[in-house]
């Protein structure tokens, strides 16, 4: 069985066969669950401050 990621923006759980994976220049992986994601990492957004992330969450619940 294929190994699931999280996503790179929000915390979430990519399942296998979905999401999106983008590789950078250095060879670090980005793993996104969503075109939502992709688009607020691209827009240099913060996960920690971006209501609907579970890093929000998890932040804030701390």
């Amino acid at each position: 069985m294929p190994a699931s990621f999280r996503c790179s923006f929000c915390g979430g759980r990519v399942a296998p066969g979905t999401g999106t994976m983008f590789v950078k220049r250095d060879g670090s992986l980005l793993y996104f669950c969503s075109s939502k994601c992709e688009r607020n990492f691209n827009l240099g957004r913060r996960p920690d401050r971006t209501r609907w992330t579970e890093k929000y969450r998890r932040k804030r619940m701390a």
